[in-house]
């Protein structure tokens, strides 16, 4: 798990296709999927924040997360110890967990910021960060 500043983007070995994608993106992009590249796609979604809800964890692709609008909370934590709420979806590449005893870090996402998370380290997003909000957020999916 990476957890920056966007200006530090460049610092680490991301693909310069998807440093471009996120320094030319703004927060009035429409939200949609976005092809990069062959193995690289953005997701742009509006949602309200959550008071709770379920770890995730990908097997096949690493997020980027980053907000243009708003802000949240991604909880971040190790995956094993975590016990399965709904098995792996290879379709969607994607597991959920409930909460388990691991400690759980707390990731302030908002603009400006962003957060890496790695096939197989589980976290959940969209958590209110001080009240609950729309925010607009871009998920970047590197195939692993």
């Amino acid at each position: 798990m990476i957890y920056d500043k966007i200006e530090n983007l460049k610092l680490y070995n991301i693909d310069k296709s998807v440093i471009d994608f996120i320094n030319d993106i703004s927060s009035d992009k429409e939200c949609g999927r976005y092809e990069i590249s062959e193995e690289i796609y953005a997701n742009i979604d509006e949602y309200n924040t959550k008071e709770s809800g379920y770890f995730e964890a990908h097997r096949n692709y690493t997020d980027i997360q980053l907000l243009l609008e708003g802000e949240e909370i991604i909880e971040y934590t190790p995956l094993e110890g975590l016990e399965v709420k709904d098995e792996y979806n290879q379709s969607r590449d994607i597991a959920f967990y409930y909460d388990g005893e691991n400690q759980i870090l707390k990731l302030p996402l908002k603009k400006g910021f962003f957060a890496v998370l790695y096939p197989h380290e589980a976290h959940k997003p969209q958590l209110i960060s001080t009240t609950q909000q729309k925010v607009k957020k871009v998920v970047v999916k590197i195939k692993a």
